[in-house]
């Protein structure tokens, strides 16, 4: 406990750690506003037995999809538009000039990213309007009066919730502690886990829908999941790195050996969010038309657990994985700066002998890392498919909790290292802080 104390005695941590919490609160409360013009109390029955095609996009938004809160929509449209803003800026000359302008340049790509997030949110809210319209055929009084007035409010409504959570997010990037919109989705998530623990502890010990001991033995497989993953997110390929000796008047610099952490998975959990965000554009299209052809295919080609699903989704995590990789990491512009500062890889030549070595490494150790990204993505689907129970120990909602979690204690942990407080364990730092 001596950790958090300490984080109660730096007035500049708490103060931001107190404002985080209280946005997150605002986002949680906004989450059980419904729309206006919309029977809650038949579109939960209407929701009753849940999951399917709209299953994941709810996981995302911590159950306000199925409250048709005015937060529905989430973050996902802006991350969404994350998403194509950032591919753009790796294949048009335009975008990847503003990628190379500094400050400025970020400043636009995030005007455009806003702009994007507009229109994706308009598109959604329009889609759900009438997935909720045709929701009166299954049970009557979803919506008393649909119609045109009905949709247009539903749209508005729900894109300026899109862009309040938005504004949410970027004020706990700037005045918070840690990433606001991982954060946002991990409220939303964290938000669901009571409800889930119940879910799962009755279908194994009330409705007895497997033997005792497989759910003692599901409770443990939890705990073994959750413990790889924290192992895998944080497990590292270290390359070797020595500095020659330079003399500058009677001081000697350099002549030091250290190394460059190459994360197993450097991409953290960002695959898995732009491949889900991916596989959200069928679903998005199904409920333009609720009761057609075209909706029956998505539900049952692209359910959630379905093997055309399965394969798509795990295909994309591991595409985007080496995608942003890519993005986020230059092994020629670490080289070049390697190569400045006097430092080496043994057994390598400096430049770009020493850059194509790192990509080659970095390749290699990506693979794993995506692979790992999948297996436990799709666990969930598969505990569902052949076990029969709502396993959410696993998958995306893991993934984004502790990668998030992690991120969040080392920010924090960084604030005490910085005011000479010991960080939250005795022994030891969180890797990456040593």
């Amino acid at each position: 406990m001596r950790g958090f104390d300490n984080v109660l005695k730096i007035p500049e941590l708490r103060k931001k750690i107190f404002y985080t919490f209280g946005l997150l609160a605002i986002y949680r409360l906004g989450g059980f506003i419904p729309v206006p013009g919309i029977n809650s109390h038949a579109l939960q029955d209407a929701f009753a037995g849940g999951g399917g095609v709209m299953g994941m996009f709810d996981l995302f938004v911590g159950g306000a999809l199925k409250r048709a809160s005015i937060f529905a929509l989430g973050i996902m449209p802006y991350i969404s538009a994350s998403i194509i803003v950032q591919l753009l800026g790796s294949v048009l000359p335009y975008f990847e000039k503003l990628k190379k302008e500094g400050e400025a340049g970020r400043q636009k790509m995030t005007e455009i990213t806003r702009y994007g997030t507009v229109l994706l949110a308009t598109i959604q809210g329009l889609a759900i309007s009438q997935y909720i319209i045709g929701m009166n055929s299954q049970v009557p009084g979803v919506v008393p009066h649909p119609g045109l007035a009905f949709t247009i409010q539903t749209v508005i409504t729900l894109v300026t919730g899109t862009i309040f959570v938005m504004w949410l997010g970027e004020r706990i990037g700037e005045r918070g502690i840690g990433n606001g919109i991982s954060l946002i989705i991990f409220a939303g998530i964290v938000g669901r886990i009571p409800r889930d623990i119940t879910t799962l502890y009755k279908d194994i010990f009330v409705l007895q829908q497997t033997s005792f001991i497989t759910g003692v033995f599901l409770i443990v497989f939890m705990f073994a999941v959750v413990a790889f993953v924290v192992i895998m997110t944080e497990a590292q390929r270290r390359i070797p790195v020595s500095y020659a000796k330079q003399v500058r008047g009677r001081k000697v610099y350099g002549g030091q050996s250290t190394h460059i952490p190459l994360r197993l998975n450097t991409a953290g959990v960002i695959p898995v969010i732009f491949a889900q965000s991916f596989m959200m554009f069928p679903s998005t299209l199904a409920m333009f038309f609720p009761n057609s052809d075209i909706s029956g295919w998505v539900h049952t080609w692209m359910a959630p657990g379905g093997a055309l699903y399965i394969t798509i989704y795990t295909i994309l995590i591991i595409l985007f994985a080496y995608v942003y990789t890519a993005m986020v990491f230059n092994p020629q512009d670490l080289a070049d700066n390697m190569k400045k500062q006097g430092g080496f890889i043994p057994g390598r030549k400096p430049g770009k002998s020493t850059a194509k070595y790192i990509e080659k490494v970095l390749v290699r150790v990506t693979l794993p890392g995506a692979l790992f990204l999948a297996a436990v993505a799709v666990l969930p689907m598969l505990m569902m498919r052949y076990v029969g129970l709502n396993f959410m120990f696993g998958g995306t909602s893991l993934l984004i909790v502790v990668g998030v979690a992690l991120e969040t204690l080392r920010q924090i942990e960084t604030h005490l290292l910085m005011r000479h407080y010991d960080g939250f364990l005795a022994k030891g730092r969180i890797r990456g802080r040593r």
